[in-house]
């Protein structure tokens, strides 16, 4: 910087030449006034001299101390603070933004929900108002009072907006405030006492506070006013454990705040999300009713809030598993347009390799994976993203956190026994498999048969899993595709394309079916560790029946396997154009 630019931006040029003024003023009152009182030309030229000498003093202490609000500091003390919230926002890479769960101040630790739904209607806020990166609900909430020390580093973030609320009746004291980690630097805060009627206003409030102090513009999205006990219920829906209990609960809330509130788009939104994934667990002869459910809801949030992602979330599960891939592909594309982190974010990838985008699908996980590193649920896709990628090594570390972090979370202990028995790692399986003895397993249960195949591939076992394989078949009418997948791996390529040919690739509407998430999907088609029905020109066939083809074709989107394979991909596609999609059905 150069001297004349220093000097301005010190306000030494400005001081200076009020200071001349100043001087010439006093000169000038001088001149008259000083002959009449008896005084002569001495007392004036006394006058100019102290002046003139007092210039020097003036200019240095402008060049050392700036005057500010708070009283006279000085100049160096400024620029350290400047340069410590200078230091903040150098780049849109270097900010990371980790809001804590507020302490809740009420005489009632019962109300900590509400801190809580605050909290995260912040993060919600300031994910769709601001050009922000900002780290996840579960993994922010993890610190709580003595542990918020830990948050920055152990969450790699740059800033963290942490805070207080005292509920009373009707209104509700909000503290806030944002600190540049590395430095400690509080860059804003605030405190607002309001009604509790106002809680949106403030919840955008803070954000737009959060977005300047960032230098990050903010626009709102909120809805109209609710009523404060309406606002309770829908922070209380709040989904932890997504279990069909909490599910079927906040279902219930959710359609009292609704019933009360019929403009109320966030409410609308949850209970669509809440009731797509309850659907997962319910019998299929139930599902076209209950999907007719939740696009109602998700209809009636998205009417008020057309980029609600968990609307938009909701519609795209109860999409079947197969057949509809053009309809789903819309559909994930909204989702994908949202501007916002959460769950919206966190399924992306996962449906992404359902289209059979296994690379593309890893770097959505890993970029949600390392905004929410710590909820489980990120943690255990991004897993499944890595072995998918036969990034087998990647992917065991992440599934054994789990396990020894929630060891009633079926899904990465089954992930857990597929990533070591495709690594080969026989002590671990058998460890596991010991394990596995007392374990609630659910509908992963299945799988068990296959790594024990696996973990001992002699002819006596292979062709046990054969015979248990064909008799289930025919027992059912129906396969999921993933038991094709894993009879090719054991070398079963014929029974598995013959299975395919002569049974429903969904499900029938009976005990048999397989529930969760995953049923029916089509992710396992295109694991890199487990080529072998790919490398069959016959696996093209089966694309066709569940609808794959039809989607690549008029897409003109290929899958990752498109030059992986030993024959002309394409060229099948265009053979495999006139095979009917089979009806999911449900």
């Amino acid at each position: 910087m150069s001297l004349f630019a220093e000097l301005r931006r010190r306000k030494v040029i400005r001081v200076a030449l009020a200071y001349l003024a100043g001087a010439w003023l006093l000169i000038q009152v001088a001149e008259t006034l000083l002959p009449v009182y008896g005084f002569g030309d001495a007392a004036i030229r006394a006058m100019v001299a102290v002046l003139v000498i007092g210039f020097i003093p003036a200019v240095l202490v402008s060049w050392l101390f700036q005057r500010t609000s708070s009283g006279l500091k000085k100049q160096s003390d400024l620029d350290a603070s400047d340069s410590a919230k200078t230091s903040a926002i150098k780049s849109d890479e270097d900010i990371v933004l980790a809001v804590l769960p507020f302490d809740n101040l009420s005489n009632d630790p019962e109300t900590q929900y509400f801190s809580d739904g605050v909290s995260e209607e912040i993060i919600q806020r300031l994910s769709r108002g601001a050009d922000l990166k900002l780290i996840g609900r579960t993994s922010s909430f993890q610190f709580r009072d003595e542990r918020k020390a830990e948050a920055a580093a152990a969450l790699k973030c740059s800033h963290v907006l942490d805070g207080s609320i005292r509920r009373a009746e009707t209104r509700v004291r909000i503290s806030a405030h944002l600190v540049e980690a590395a430095s400690a630097t509080t860059l804003w805060s605030d405190r607002y006492d309001r009604s509790l009627e106002d809680i949106f206003a403030v919840q955008d409030e803070i954000s737009e506070r959060i977005a300047e102090a960032l230098h990050r513009a903010f626009s709102s999205f909120s809805t109209e006013n609710i009523e404060p006990d309406v606002y309770d219920l829908y922070l209380r829906a709040s989904l932890k454990s997504y279990a069909p209990e909490e599910l079927r609960t906040n279902i219930g809330l959710l359609k009292v705040a609704t019933q009360r509130a019929p403009n109320f788009a966030e409410a609308f939104a949850r209970l669509a999300y809440s009731r797509a994934w309850l659907r997962f667990y319910e019998p299929f002869a139930r599902r076209a009713s209950s999907a007719l459910q939740v696009e109602s809801d998700a209809d009636e949030a998205l009417a008020r809030d057309a980029q609600n992602a968990d609307a938009l979330l909701a519609r795209l599960f109860v999409i079947a598993p197969f057949g509809r891939f053009n309809e789903a592909w819309k559909a994930l594309d909204r989702v994908r347009q949202a501007p916002v982190m959460g769950d919206g974010r966190k399924y992306i990838g996962w449906f992404l390799r359902h289209f059979g985008f296994v690379q593309e699908s890893l770097g959505e996980d890993e970029q949600a994976y390392r905004a929410d590193p710590l909820d489980p649920m990120c943690a255990n896709i991004v897993g499944l993203s890595r072995q998918a990628a036969g990034l087998f090594e990647e992917a065991v570390p992440v599934f054994e956190d789990l396990v020894q972090r929630i060891p009633d979370m079926s899904f990465p202990f089954t992930n857990l026994l597929r990533a070591k028995a495709l690594l080969g790692d026989w002590r671990g399986i058998d460890e596991l498999l010991e394990l596995a003895k007392d374990r609630p397993l659910r509908e992963f249960a299945d799988g068990l048969s296959f790594i024990r195949a696996k973990r001992d591939p002699v002819p006596a076992n292979i062709d046990k899993w054969r015979t248990e394989f064909i008799e289930r078949v025919k027992a059912t009418g129906c396969v999921d595709v993933s038991k094709l997948v894993y009879a090719a791996h054991l070398g079963l390529t014929n029974e598995a394309f013959d299975a395919a040919e002569t049974a429903c690739l969904g499900p029938v509407g009976g005990d048999n079916d397989v529930m969760g998430p995953d049923a029916y999907r089509t992710s396992m088609l295109f694991q890199v560790g487990l080529p072998e029905i790919r490398q069959d020109p016959r696996f093209v066939r089966l694309c066709a029946r569940l609808g794959l083809v039809e989607f690549w074709i008029a897409s003109d989107k290929w899958p990752d396997c498109v030059n992986e394979v030993p024959y002309d991909f394409r060229a099948e596609c265009e053979k495999a154009t006139g095979i009917s999609k089979d009806d999911f059905g449900y």
